[in-house]
């Protein structure tokens, strides 16, 4: 082979290893990351797309990086942004009850008002139906309090919750949302839709890995828009019980973990679709803390293809395991 073809066959690869931070440990442990930085390369090498980012709670320090400013589809990780905007409103209401209370307002609607936008009921129809994840489509109850379906996101990704609340809320309001949060690569794009047509937004979401560890970050931190606000969606976001993949490194139960366990505490979020998997969250131990977003884009048309892809977002949770435990 010419050295010629052998120096631009080494020049593709290089350009496709993912180009990640690699941060040296505290004590002798040597370089941080390294299982979960040599798995994404060989990932990258195959064809996957890779983005990555993992910060420290405390400091903010980026501890590895893999073309974090990309804005790539993230699937269902832009329900978030719906989440953000239904506690904000629910804040925001009860804000005004307490401060109505302490403005001599009447003491009934002062009692009647908190509450009242978590409580307000909101109906299925038939346009809010699609399938796939969620259980609101299997239940037979028409309608459900508005933080239940809130609830109901966090918990399993409910696609007819989020149309119904999206439905409600509206994409402009969310959207609005994002940009006053600083967010300019992270977007929830449209309503779920079982099939996309030429007029309908290609995605359901996109976001960047940078903003979405440091979104996750600054809920944990009760940044996001009010710390009640902020409580309201970690509360939601701890009822995931997707932990496939990042998360399916901490050992920790997916039906109930928002308590700790083994010194260890979760809030998560995932997105799956075909060619896609994307999480983003907060994991602590006893040592540290980190926000972490992590999305693969891959050729989803054989198995060992995508198990190789989970297989790799697992390895880089038992990184983040060693360095929070």
């Amino acid at each position: 082979m010419p050295d010629s073809i052998r120096r631009r066959a080494r020049d593709e690869r290089d350009a496709a290893a993912p180009r990640g931070r690699r941060s040296v440990g505290d004590g002798s442990d040597g370089v941080i990351f390294r299982k979960g930085f040599a798995s994404l390369t060989e990932l990258a090498l195959s064809g996957v797309q890779v983005t990555a980012s993992v910060v420290d709670l405390e400091s903010g320090r980026v501890l590895f990086s893999v073309d974090d400013h990309l804005s790539v589809p993230t699937a269902s990780i832009g329900k978030v942004l719906l989440l953000i905007e239904v506690a904000a409103r629910i804040s925001a209401r009860d804000g005004r009850s307490r401060e109505a209370g302490r403005e001599g307002t009447s003491p009934r609607t002062a009692r009647a008002a908190p509450g009242a936008e978590a409580l307000s009921i909101l109906n299925r129809t038939a346009q809010d139906s699609v399938a796939d994840s969620g259980l609101w489509q299997h239940l037979q109850v028409p309608a459900l309090p508005l933080a239940d379906l809130a609830a109901l996101i966090g918990a399993t990704s409910d696609n007819l919750a989020t149309n119904v609340l999206l439905r409600r809320i509206g994409l402009d309001a969310v959207r609005a949302r994002a940009e006053s949060l600083g967010l300019r690569r992270t977007l929830l794009l449209d309503i779920v839709r079982e099939v996309r047509g030429p007029d309908d937004a290609p995605q359901l979401s996109v976001g960047s890995a940078r903003e979405l560890a440091g979104l996750f970050r600054r809920l944990q931190r009760g940044e996001i828009v009010d710390a009640t606000t902020s409580e309201l969606v970690v509360g939601w976001l701890g009822l995931g019980t997707d932990l496939s993949m990042v998360a399916g490194a901490f050992g920790l139960d997916p039906l109930a973990h928002l308590g700790e366990d083994h010194g260890i505490t979760l809030f998560n979020k995932t997105g799956t679709d075909a060619g896609i998997r994307s999480e983003a969250g907060v994991v602590q131990g006893p040592r540290a803390g980190v926000s972490y977003a992590v999305t693969m884009r891959f050729n989803d048309s054989t198995l060992p293809g995508r198990l190789a892809v989970l297989d790799g977002m697992r390895t880089l949770g038992t990184d983040l395991l060693e360095y929070i435990f």
